[in-house]
Parts: structure tokens; sequence; C-alpha cells
């Protein structure tokens, strides 16, 4: 029992995210962190992201115009 709670301890959900320096998409942690854990982009090191997922439509509020 207690190898299968450190296994289980050791799984991380990633998201899909698109650096907002240049462009790159790449699997980043859901849960955040230290950069040791949660470092920025492969390509170009910046931490600024946004995930590659659109907002579900249904979600959003629309306004008349």
């Amino acid at each position: 029992m207690e190898a299968a709670q450190s296994a289980f301890r050791r799984l991380a959900a990633f998201e899909t995210v698109r650096c907002l320096g240049c462009g790159e998409v790449y699997a980043k942690p859901v849960a955040g962190g230290t950069t040791q854990t949660n470092p920025g982009c492969p390509t170009c090191g910046y931490v600024g992201w946004m995930p590659v997922t659109a907002p579900d439509e249904r979600r959003r509020r629309r306004y008349p115009q």
C-alpha cells in the first residue's frame, strides 16, 4: 500500500500551453510550483503562457450591441 501511495504522489497532470514570448507550444504541469518543477518555455525560457485550448464559448457572456 505504501508503494502505491508513493507512486501516486509522483503522478502529475499537464496542460498544453503557448509561450507568450516566442509562440512555442509545450506541456506545463497543471499544479504550478517552483521553477525547478515548473520551468518556463523550453525554447526561450520566458515564463508567460496561455492555454492552447480556447475557453468554452458557451460560458462566455454575450452582450447585445
